[in-house]
């Protein structure tokens, strides 16, 4: 071989594949772009979220708005991917660093190659886990319209005694066993993927599912307080997901979760109470 020759250029795709962290950190933020977007705009509701959230009244007393809607299939399909895109929108900011320690862990190893795509499956895993989630809150936010629960229009609950059970339902939850457990795997990202690391797209998927499901067991007891606060009311939606962030991410925050606790169940003690003492 010639010394002047040169070496076979690089292919543009080869080229973008090494910038697999970029590729996938890109894509987390159009993700949550565009999630943020669709909950804020209210796709194919009769408000968006900002009018939702400026027609807020007091918990337990929803501005009366009319009738409920109707149950259709198409209205069944559009609650379901607003809870979805909205958990979308709340939950990728805290989940990123895993995603992101996955693709650094993946870059070292046998499938470099294939860094990029396996990251947004194992993304793909984390959020069909948060579907699963959407599902059954849609199913409880038809259960809560049908028994006269929960205002359909503005989609919060009608009741200030209701509101304060589920409020302190929450706080009990916060203060267990169970959600200390799923949040410690939420809070130790390189422990959690050394213990559960898989091969392969099929492994990526397992293994991002597994960790939407610990992040799931963690968090859904805080989603519930959507009900309390009104479903589409950016106020609760953004100080939620900002919670959850400090809660998974603020080194040494083992207090604030039992703090929160005690907290949601004075509130919701408070709500329980407030008419006996308000009749007397």
């Amino acid at each position: 071989m010639s010394i002047n020759s040169k070496p076979p250029q690089t292919g543009a795709v080869e080229s973008l594949l090494r910038h697999d962290r970029t590729i996938v950190l890109f894509s987390v933020c159009l993700i949550l772009l565009g999630a943020s977007w669709y909950t804020i705009a209210g796709v194919g509701m009769e408000m968006s979220a900002i009018q939702m959230t400026r027609m807020a009244g007091p918990i337990g007393e929803p501005m009366s708005m009319g009738a409920a809607p109707h149950w259709s299939a198409t209205y069944w399909v559009l609650i379901f991917l607003m809870w979805w895109v909205m958990m979308i929108a709340m939950m990728t900011p805290s989940a990123a660093p895993t995603v992101l320690l996955y693709v650094a862990i993946k870059r070292m190893g046998s499938e470099k190659d294939q860094v990029a795509l396996l990251g947004l499956v194992f993304l793909s895993g984390y959020l069909i886990a948060w579907a699963a989630f959407s599902a059954l809150a849609t199913g409880a936010q038809w259960g809560l319209e049908h028994i006269g629960l929960s205002d359909g229009p503005m989609m919060t609950i009608r009741s200030k005694t209701f509101a304060g059970f589920v409020l302190v339902a929450a706080g009990v939850y916060q203060l267990s066993s169970l959600k200390t457990a799923c949040l410690r795997h939420c809070q130790s990202p390189a422990q959690f993927l050394a213990k559960h690391h898989r091969s392969g797209a099929t492994g990526a998927l397992r293994t991002g599912t597994l960790h939407g499901l610990y992040c799931l067991g963690c968090c859904w007891a805080l989603m519930a307080l959507l009900f309390v606060g009104g479903i589409m009311n950016l106020l609760w939606i953004v100080g939620i997901a900002l919670y959850v962030a400090l809660e998974k991410l603020l080194p040494r925050a083992q207090w604030v979760a039992p703090a929160t606790g005690i907290v949601l169940i004075a509130f919701g003690v408070w709500l329980i109470s407030a008419p006996i003492f308000s009749a007397s």
